[in-house]
């Protein structure tokens, strides 16, 4: 190509990219009030219990610019297909402040979640991430997954719907399974809880909550942790003790 048709075609590349640049900006104050008005409708609809999975409580207040942000990463990601989980039992390890825990998934029964766990963890989504809530009177949990550290955060999608729920609402200790707003059964997303006593989770509007997987060995980490209590004194809250889910491996 001769320096002249060089220079013409560079040119045309940048009038091409200034034509773009040009239609997206058109577009962006159109594209704001779309997402604003579909952000405003999901935290109405939300509002009554984001994140908790159970009990009463708010997340803490989002602005309509972090909402509409939140809201355009859901429609840009998905959950992972269930065809992940291979139908099978999962086993691996799960790190609380460097004390192993020895895991079974259950694939077959809650292919779904045990997906987006196995697919998370290779991601390794699950490294380094505080565990931000402790409940220790009547419902027995430590819950973990979010990568915010207090209850608001996911993987940037929400999946769906409960699988494998317990029909007598009795969650043994040991359990694994995935949080989700009051009365939504497709607000999962990341978070997760481990019951290291027996407890009695009632079901709402939507259901149960899906058992995912369980501890094997090693679940007196959960409950030295417990011990401890919370950090206010509460009976729901983040716990006394600093948890951090080191990492999670799963084969």
């Amino acid at each position: 190509m001769s320096k002249k048709n060089q220079e013409q075609e560079i040119t045309r590349r940048y009038k091409a990219k200034q034509e773009i640049a040009r239609q997206r900006a058109e577009r962006a104050p159109k594209d704001n009030r779309l997402f604003a008005s579909i952000a405003l409708g999901a935290v109405l609809v939300t509002a009554v219990g984001q994140i908790l999975y159970f009990g009463p409580g708010e997340p803490p207040a989002a602005s309509l610019e972090e909402s509409v942000e939140e809201l355009t990463d859901v429609i840009q990601k998905e959950a992972p297909s269930p065809s992940l989980s291979e139908n099978r039992d999962w086993s691996g390890e799960l790190v609380l402040n460097d004390q192993p825990l020895e895991i079974t998934m259950f694939g077959e029964q809650a292919p779904q979640a045990v997906a987006n766990f196995v697919s998370l963890s290779e991601e390794g989504f699950y490294e380094d991430m505080e565990c931000h809530r402790l409940v220790t009177d009547g419902i027995f949990v430590l819950q973990c997954g979010d990568p915010n550290g207090d209850g608001t955060g996911g993987p940037g999608y929400t999946w769906g719907p409960i699988e494998n729920a317990p029909e007598d609402d009795l969650y043994p200790a040991g359990t694994i399974a995935m949080a989700r707003a009051g009365n939504l059964g497709d607000s999962m997303g990341s978070q997760f809880f481990i019951v290291y006593e027996d407890s009695v989770i009632p079901s709402d509007v939507a259901g149960g909550y899906t058992i995912m997987g369980q501890v094997d060995n090693g679940l007196e980490t959960v409950s030295e942790i417990a011990s401890q209590g919370t950090a206010d004194g509460s009976n729901d809250g983040t716990p006394a003790e600093p948890v951090i889910l080191n990492s999670v491996e799963i084969q």
